[in-house]
């Protein structure tokens, strides 16, 4: 089973169907919305019914074959398989993160979901601690990929003692309390040394949250993005779904703030055009680049084809068919003829699909974004670009 990886996902992308259609299939298994195989195995074939005219026989019966022999589904929510029987290709993905069902039959693989994952799931570390014990789980892409665990016993006082002694007690309790809390500080710095968080969340009893985000490395501590009130028993599916939770709610702002940043890129590049912009009036600083870019459909294929584009940002499901030019490569909205080279050109079932493979060749970032009103006010595609 292939891990998804950004390599993972560039290698699909270079992948040519020379003697024969792939077939790119995109399936939701998640338990919560379908209890029973059968509830996605009714979507499954409703998917395959729109290719069987397409001369993908073998690839339908070598998907239905697979998904058919089982699913753990106790950690897998979405599959994403990837089948060219013509080359004996057949590439699966299973998935903690769930998809939203597609199927689309190209001459190469259809890879924009697994490239909107990629972008929205970082590695998140949650800590998990009351007083005596911690737990430390770090999750990626939904999957948890490691854990530690420790406990700290406190001491306890005998009721038939004097005052004196239960002080003392409660204040050595006070100090080996405080010393669990740094030990799990440095634990937490290690598994970042080995496993590089993107975020941190915090769990358990207010007062001992708090402590332990005193103690935390600045690398850590900078890196907390939500505080969260779960017991040190939670179970993993608990700490996974509290931990999907913070993920979405930080896809959210961070999706809002680069659709932003285009909106006002756009804007100030079209009023620079437009002799609009006043002299000295400071670019809008994006990443890298200059602050310019670009929105709508036909101004990003014309960026891409200038090798401008620094971040391609399209709206999740943005689909348009279009043409391309087998001889140079050339993306449109309008065909037949290439407005590059003047040559003939074919005709493709997504043109978006398209430049974002173009994107990737040309190694631009691509940022994939869900639910976003300002996206499809400017066309649900935009670019940031180079210069």
């Amino acid at each position: 089973m292939t891990s998804l990886t950004k390599d993972a996902v560039r290698s699909l992308a270079t992948f040519k169907g020379e003697l024969g259609p792939v077939v790119s299939l995109y399936l939701d298994v998640d338990g919560q919305r379908h209890p029973r195989a059968r509830d996605y195995e009714v979507q499954l074939a409703h998917l395959l019914r729109q290719i069987r005219d397409k001369g993908t026989a073998a690839d339908v019966n070598r998907i239905e074959t697979w998904v058919h022999s089982g699913l753990d589904r106790s950690q897998t929510r979405g599959v994403a398989l990837f089948s060219c029987a013509a080359h004996d290709f057949f590439e699966p993905f299973e998935l903690a993160v769930p998809v939203r069902n597609q199927v689309v039959v190209n001459q190469t693989p259809h890879i924009r979901q697994l490239e909107g994952l990629l972008e929205h799931h970082e590695r998140f570390g949650v800590l998990l601690v009351d007083r005596q014990r911690a737990r430390i789980l770090v999750f990626e892409l939904g999957r948890l990929a490691d854990k530690s665990e420790l406990f700290d016993q406190l001491p306890r006082h005998d009721d038939d003692k004097g005052d004196w002694d239960k002080d003392h007690v409660r204040d050595h309790a006070t100090a080996v309390a405080q010393q669990h809390l740094r030990r799990v500080a440095e634990v937490g710095m290690r598994v970042h040394r080995e496993h590089p968080l993107d975020h941190v969340i915090l769990a358990g009893p207010a007062a001992a949250v708090a402590e332990l985000e005193r103690e935390l490395h600045d690398y850590l501590r900078q890196r907390v993005t939500a505080r969260l009130r779960l017991p040190v028993t939670a179970s993993e599916d608990q700490i996974r779904s509290a931990a999907l939770g913070v993920e979405e709610e930080i896809e959210r702002r961070r999706d809002a703030d680069l659709v932003a940043r285009l909106r006002d890129a756009a804007a100030a590049a079209a009023g620079d055009r437009l002799g609009m912009v006043r002299p000295g009036t400071p670019p809008v600083r994006i990443g890298e680049g200059t602050g310019s870019g670009v929105a709508g459909l036909d101004a990003v294929l014309k960026s891409l084809v200038d090798h401008r584009v620094d971040t391609l940002v399209v709206s999740e499901g943005y689909e348009v068919p279009g043409w391309q030019c087998p001889a140079c490569g050339q993306l449109a909205t309008v065909g037949r003829t290439c407005p590059l080279c003047q040559g003939g050109m074919d005709q493709v079932d997504d043109v978006v699909e398209e430049a974002v493979e173009v994107a990737l060749s040309q190694s631009c970032q691509i940022a994939v974004v869900r639910d976003n009103a300002d996206l499809d006010v400017m066309g649900r595609i935009g670019a940031l670009l180079r210069f």
